[in-house]
């Protein structure tokens, strides 16, 4: 059966945005699993995201303190239909990122970060997909904001899909 993703990082909300666009609540509506690689900024979109979505897979990031550092992990794992995830928000410079990141999640599939404002999709030798969604809410050098959506399925992600937010 077919999971589809929804892939969110640097909401920055309530300091950059007060809420998330009405287009990405209804792409958490539809969403089976909604990833979000951190910097959150307040509890309060944790809290409505946990709510809402079918289910939360979270990590905090550097600009996520008190509270948020509590409730989410540095580094979150999990495998969705044979895919195995990792999330994390900060993963260095862009320079070698994508063989950098290989060797240092050697044991999965796809790997989504935030933390830079800019969408990012590549692959490593070792088959690695990276994905970096972008901010829903803050388009900082960016046309637009964006989010992310895909689908897992017996052990491939496929459709992944950039999204603008304007």
């Amino acid at each position: 059966m077919a999971m589809h993703l929804l892939l969110l990082a640097d909401t920055h909300v309530p300091r950059r945005a007060r809420d998330l666009p009405p287009a990405v609540w209804d792409a958490v509506d539809a969403a089976d699993v909604v990833i979000h690689a951190g910097d959150w900024v307040g509890v309060s979109l944790l809290d409505a995201l946990s709510a809402r979505a079918a289910r939360l897979i979270g990590v905090y990031g550097n600009n996520d303190l008190g509270v948020l550092r509590e409730r989410l992990p540095l580094v979150a794992r999990a495998t969705l239909e044979g895919v195995r995830i990792a999330v994390v928000h900060e993963t260095g410079a862009s320079m070698g990122r994508t063989e950098r990141m290989a060797v240092e999640y050697p044991d999965t599939d796809l790997l989504v970060f935030g933390h830079s404002h800019i969408p990012w999709d590549t692959t490593a030798s070792t088959g690695l997909r990276i994905l970096n969604p972008g901010s829903p809410t803050d388009r900082r050098s960016m046309p637009a904001c964006t989010y992310l959506t895909a689908t897992v399925a017996n052990g491939v992600l496929s459709e992944v899909g950039m999204h603008e937010v304007r």
